[in-house]
Formats: C-alpha cells, structure tokens, sequence
C-alpha cells in the first residue's frame, strides 16, 4: 500500500521528482495533482521549484514578440493570399464526419474503416509515415485495433475530466497509462485529433518540433521566439503541443481566423526573410 494518495482524488498512481532545494515534487497520474513534499533547503543559488502552473506562466505570450517583428508579420499577412478564400470543401466535410464520429455518442460505433482512414489519409494535415500502424492493425485485427483506438480518443478527449488536457495527451504519447493503441498514440494522430474537434483552437501543425515545420520552428522563423525543448519532467511534449498551439494561434487566428489557412499562412512565412537584430 502505498504511504501517499492524492488529496485530491485519493489515488495512489502518483510519482516524486526530486527538487533542487531536496523536496519532492508529487504528481498524481490520475487527476494531474502536484504538489510539494518535505523542507526546502535553503540555497538562493539554486532556481526556484516549478509547477504547471508557474511553468505556464513562464511560457512565452505574445508580448514577448517584439514591435518590429509584429510588424513584419502584419506585413506579411496584408500580403498573403489564400489559395480558398473559404473553407476546403472536402475539409468541411472532412471535419464534420469525424466531429461526429469523435463525439460521445458516435465513438462506440465508429468503424474500422473510418478509423484507419483517418489515421492515414492527409486531409487536414499529414501525419507522416503510418506504416507501423498499419503492420500493428493488421497483426490485432481491425476489430480489436479499432476498440484500442476508440479507447485513445476517447481519453484524450473525453476524460478523465480532472487531468488537464495537456498532460492527457503527454500520458497517451508517453505510454504511461497503457491506454488505447500505441501506434495511434503519437503526437501527429492526436493532434490531429484536436485539429479536428476543435477547429477553431487547433492549428493543423502537427508536430511540436521537426527541423523545420514543427511549432517550434515556426516560432522563431517567423516571430523570432526561442521555446523550450520537450524534457520528461517539467517541459512535458503534452503541455508543449498545446500552449505552443495556443500562442500561435492567438498571433495569427484574429487576422488569419481559418486555421487551416493559418498554418498554410505560417508556413508560408517561415520562408520569408527574417529580420536582423540592430
């Protein structure tokens, strides 16, 4: 038996990270729960413990892109021109199936076919090489693949409600729970995932970091902003996909508000001269 639950839900599935001034940092893999354990050692020279809500914080907003960088990119925008004006038919329909097929009530009977095919077709944004999803489907079984499937969407997506959406998603990436289909659970899947559910939040960039089109890279060839690395502890890939999402949606989605045509856009920039520091 374990000799710590959570205060919050009372679980026992919970982890300590030592902290540089010798307390524990406990987190509670069921509710996202941290919390701090022991006395702190008294060292001012060593950095401040940091939970998700102080690293957060600590996460680069829009005030932090410099004036003439914003204007460049205003610039940019007044200068780019669609290619749709409105939504991409086929994505419109796209979209509005599997919304239907994600919800709730239309998840337990989405099909295996409508599974697979959202895993590898590239409409909304392509996911990469799905070759080892498709060994791993053909060696469960369509039947058995797609009820792990469902599973993994539906944790993301539907709960459990008491784990912040950033860390459910750093859980199904990282395996920690067991939960669903390993080989859907990859950052590009799931993101796609959110791209789809919540097509007005979700940019259609699907990696965090890739050499040069992950959200990362968009950040600083376009706004000259440097993010952190993923790590296992604090920097977590989860809370990463998402509040770099959120900031590049937030710098781009008022003038650009099709986020299909934001990524277009921002991929499109990242292309352009960037600015040199005076």
């Amino acid at each position: 038996m374990a000799l710590i639950a959570c205060p919050q839900c009372n679980s026992e599935d919970i982890t300590g990270t030592p902290q540089a001034d010798s307390r524990l940092l406990i987190t509670c893999a069921d509710c996202g729960h941290e919390w701090l354990r022991g006395e702190a050692r008294r060292d001012p020279g060593r950095p401040a413990v940091q939970t998700i809500d102080s690293l957060h914080a600590s996460f680069p907003t829009p005030l932090d892109v410099r004036f003439d960088v914003r204007e460049r990119v205003s610039t940019l925008i007044a200068d780019y021109t669609p290619s749709h004006r409105g939504t991409d038919p086929e994505v419109a329909e796209y979209r509005a199936k599997y919304q239907d097929l994600f919800s709730r009530e239309g998840l337990p009977s989405a099909s295996p076919d409508d599974l697979l095919d959202f895993a590898l077709t590239d409409t909304i944004g392509s996911p990469g090489n799905m070759s080892g999803l498709n060994r791993a489907w053909k060696t469960q079984g369509a039947d058995k693949a797609a009820a792990k499937v469902r599973e993994s969407i539906a944790y993301l997506l539907h709960g459990p409600e008491s784990l912040r959406l950033e860390d459910r998603l750093t859980q199904l990436i990282e395996g920690k729970k067991g939960v669903g289909f390993p080989s859907f659970n990859k950052e590009p899947l799931l993101t796609k995932v959110l791209c789809v559910v919540q097509p007005e939040r979700f940019l259609p960039v699907l990696k965090y970091s890739a050499p040069t089109d992950g959200k990362k890279e968009i950040a600083k060839l376009v706004f000259e902003l440097d993010l952190p690395a993923a790590e296992k502890v604090a920097w977590t890939i989860g809370r990463l996909i998402v509040w770099s999402n959120d900031l590049l949606r937030s710098l781009v989605g008022n003038d650009i508000p099709d986020l299909q045509h934001a990524a277009q856009f921002l991929n499109w920039a990242k292309t352009r001269p960037v600015l040199s520091r005076s």
